[in-house]
């Protein structure tokens, strides 16, 4: 029975059920989306099934539950990829310590983790097992590949357990569960139908074909952004210089290697509601890349390295035009004088706004996981408390959306 005011009407949740006694609130969770609105279908993992049984999944959710990768019947269509594409959403509930291990080592030993692999729908993981279990710097590695990879987290709750141990561990209820899942399938979505492009990461500047010029940028801030702008509905457009990030969930990642590169990429994604360029590109590159290795000869001077101006990427895609982007975004990475040099660069630049930060050394911001950023605009300065880069990111995006719209009215 759907309730009056449901919220998941036309949302199909694939629920994947692994092993652990919490398995048993899976069929609670199912009565709840279905009363939302939702429809269900089960994936069961072997130490699932050791808990509720395909029968009662069924009988529940009214669809048939899967658990056998190498069924010849479910498996004729490529099932596992029809699974992940008639769903909005993907809810792991209960999530194990090994279910969760084998999804950041991206295997596919079995349905539910092959499934998990295939699909480029969101991801919802709410973990429950022993204390020390979740405590054991193993889980604690996996989650945290987990949440870089775009898998939101429920969880999971203090409490006594089956084990007769207290502590974190234990699955979160149900009603918790469903306003995750409605949060994630009804968030308002303000940047729907917009474009954005971003920038991310450091450019590197070969010098031969073994060395080059490049900055201690880790990509972190830039791809975040990314993924809350995706999160809001846009679709966007990453040009990433080489980092160590994974790809943001949902957005399409050009990659390159120089500042000129970039500036192509950049060109080509264009047109553009809004850009982002949170890249450290290298200011300068070598007048002319040496063929072969520069040696070293002993007692010799060390070579001079003739340097020329790389092209300036946010002041180029800034200069008014019927391409340039209505709000443009830049960043100012600085060591000294921050505001005054931000200032400077935002109007010497054209941009709409300067998002600038201290990344002296003893800061750690600079390939660290938290930003305290000063958001320099036409109206003023706005000093953000230092928080974490996925912060940052979130507020950021939420502006950029809050800009679009208010210009889209005026």
């Amino acid at each position: 029975m759907t309730l009056p005011g449901a919220t998941l009407v036309g949302k199909h949740v694939l629920l994947v059920i692994s092993g652990g006694i919490a398995a048993y609130k899976a069929i609670e969770l199912i009565r709840l989306i279905r009363k939302a609105g939702g429809a269900v279908t089960c994936v069961l993992t072997r130490g699932g099934a050791q808990f509720v049984t395909p029968l009662t999944l069924q009988a529940i959710s009214e669809n048939k539950a899967f658990s056998d990768i190498f069924s010849l019947s479910d498996e004729n269509e490529m099932g596992h990829i029809q699974l992940s594409r008639a769903a909005d959403l993907i809810v792991v509930a209960p999530a194990s310590a090994d279910l969760l291990a084998r999804m950041a080592a991206g295997m596919a030993d079995d349905l539910a983790a092959t499934v998990l692999l295939a699909t480029d729908k969101p991801v919802l993981v709410a973990p429950a097992m022993n204390v020390r279990m979740w405590g054991h710097p193993a889980t604690v590695a996996n989650m945290a590949t987990l949440q870089a990879r775009g898998v939101a987290v429920i969880g999971p709750d203090a409490g006594a357990m089956a084990c007769n141990e207290f502590g974190p561990g234990r699955l979160s209820e149900p009603p918790a569960i469903l306003a995750a899942i409605e949060a994630m399938l009804t968030a308002p979505r303000p940047l729907a139908g917009r474009h954005v492009l971003v920038t991310s990461g450091p450019t590197h500047e070969p010098i031969d074909p073994v060395r080059y010029i490049a900055n201690r940028s880790s990509g972190r801030q830039g791809h975040a952004i990314a993924a809350a702008l995706a999160a809001l509905g846009a679709r966007v457009t990453l040009v990433s210089g080489p980092v160590a990030m994974p790809d943001p969930p949902g957005v399409a990642v050009r990659r390159v290697e120089t500042a000129r590169q970039m500036l192509d990429a950049c060109q080509a994604a264009l047109p553009a509601d809004a850009a982002v360029f949170a890249a450290a590109v290298a200011d300068w590159r070598m007048d002319s890349e040496s063929e072969r290795k520069l040696k070293k000869t002993p007692g010799a001077a060390p070579p001079t390295l003739a340097l020329v101006p790389n092209p300036d990427i946010l002041a180029t895609l800034a200069t008014a035009g019927p391409l340039r982007p209505r709000l443009v975004v830049g960043f100012a990475a600085e060591t000294h004088d921050m505001l005054t040099h931000a200032e400077d660069k935002r109007r010497r630049k054209n941009a709409d706004w300067i998002v600038a930060n201290d990344v002296s050394p003893a800061t750690g911001i600079m390939g660290g996981m938290e930003n305290e950023i000063h958001l320099v605009t036409p109206a003023g300065v706005d000093t953000w408390p230092r928080m974490g880069k996925d912060e940052v990111a979130t507020r950021l995006a939420a502006r950029i959306a809050e800009a679009l719209a208010a210009e889209a009215l005026a």
